[in-house]
């Protein structure tokens, strides 16, 4: 029945759900509006020092909205995912300038904002607003498709049309915010990927998955494809005032609107677009290697003396910034890691 559902899954979270996370102290719809979207396919663990840095400096959706993006992005910086942290800004404005900077109470409004599908305007309408509406994330599908021992990939469209279903009939009348976050954190303590712990679990009983015997069979995995590898070369001009020459990515695509070193599919420094007076060391950097949900990223590093002169320096899509002070920006993963390198080694010029 439908109630013993959710009657079972309130009770277990009363004794064993997560009740002293940051986002849970105080609450009000821009915290967690603003948690929803750091969880989006992101650790609890990882999320925590970010959140409490990103509310430290952006308060309110004021600060936010009047936040320069390199700003934000330089504290999303390692997240991943930036473009989560470019739609968090671009929110944060259209909530400034349409709904007198607060988060509107409205689940049409709410999906109407950059950023925001259907399960994070479910939760923040159940979260911060207690109004009755359903959410998806990986969490619960994880747990409906066990409950229910759903034998095709979750994310095939009729699939998730009726887990969306099912998720919405599942609705307790009351205490729906307590509700939802029971399901998140059952999924994230108990009904785990890789070891579930069954015998802890509320919903054990009539779980079909695990009358199955093979709970980790469910959600059933889509078919991977080979991950294709791609190339690339990045120029790392270095000053001999240790300044670095990055370049802003495009908004679209990766990493799109983060700091990183000019690069090219050839080996050779691309003199051509930048007027740098260059000279190629011998000493090599190290290969990096980055994955992404879809391909895999080799990059090949070259490190080159120059002289930093004007016509670069006034270009607003370069600049050329000391070292350390470069790690305040919004930067990949993979530039941050060779910034570090480059901030430890003893051949700085």
């Amino acid at each position: 029945m439908t109630s013993s559902f959710s009657e079972r899954l309130l009770a277990w979270f009363d004794h064993h759900g997560r009740k002293d996370l940051p986002w849970q102290q105080n609450p009000s719809a821009y915290h967690v509006w603003l948690s929803e979207v750091m969880l989006q396919q992101t650790q609890v663990a990882t999320v925590i020092p970010y959140y409490q840095r990103f509310i430290e400096r952006f308060p309110d959706i004021n600060a936010l909205a009047d936040a320069n993006i390199d700003d934000v992005l330089g504290l999303w910086s390692g997240l991943g995912y930036y473009a989560r942290g470019r739609n968090l800004h671009k929110a944060a404005v259209q909530i400034q300038q349409h709904h007198d900077a607060e988060v509107p109470e409205d689940f049409q409004a709410l999906l109407d904002l950059p950023g925001i599908g259907r399960s994070t305007a479910g939760a923040i309408m159940a979260l911060a607003f207690h109004q009755r509406y359903p959410i998806l994330d990986g969490n619960v599908k994880r747990v409906l498709a066990r409950y229910d021992a759903i034998n095709v990939w979750p994310g095939e469209k009729q699939a998730e049309a009726a887990m969306w279903q099912r998720a919405e009939i599942l609705l307790p009348e009351q205490r729906i915010a307590n509700y939802i976050q029971a399901q998140m954190d059952l999924g994230a303590t108990l009904c785990t990927r890789s070891r579930p712990a069954c015998q802890q679990c509320p919903l054990q009983f009539d779980c079909k998955a695990f009358a199955s015997g093979e709970p980790t069979l469910f959600p059933v995995r889509k078919v991977k494809k080979t991950q294709p590898v791609r190339h690339t070369n990045w120029f790392v001009y270095i000053d001999q005032d240790n300044q670095i020459l990055l370049e802003q990515r495009p908004q679209n695509g990766i990493w799109g609107g983060l700091w990183s070193f000019p690069e090219g599919k050839t080996a050779e420094a691309p003199d051509n677009s930048l007027p740098i007076k260059n000279t190629l060391l011998e000493s090599s950097l190290p290969e990096i290697k980055h994955v992404f949900s879809h391909f895999k990223l080799t990059i090949n590093p070259y490190l080159f003396t120059a002289e930093p002169i004007p016509l670069v320096a006034e270009n607003n899509r370069h600049i050329w910034v000391k070292i350390d002070q470069a790690l305040t920006l919004g930067l990949p993963a993979p530039v941050k890691q060779l910034i570090h390198f480059l901030s430890s080694t003893e051949r700085m010029l």
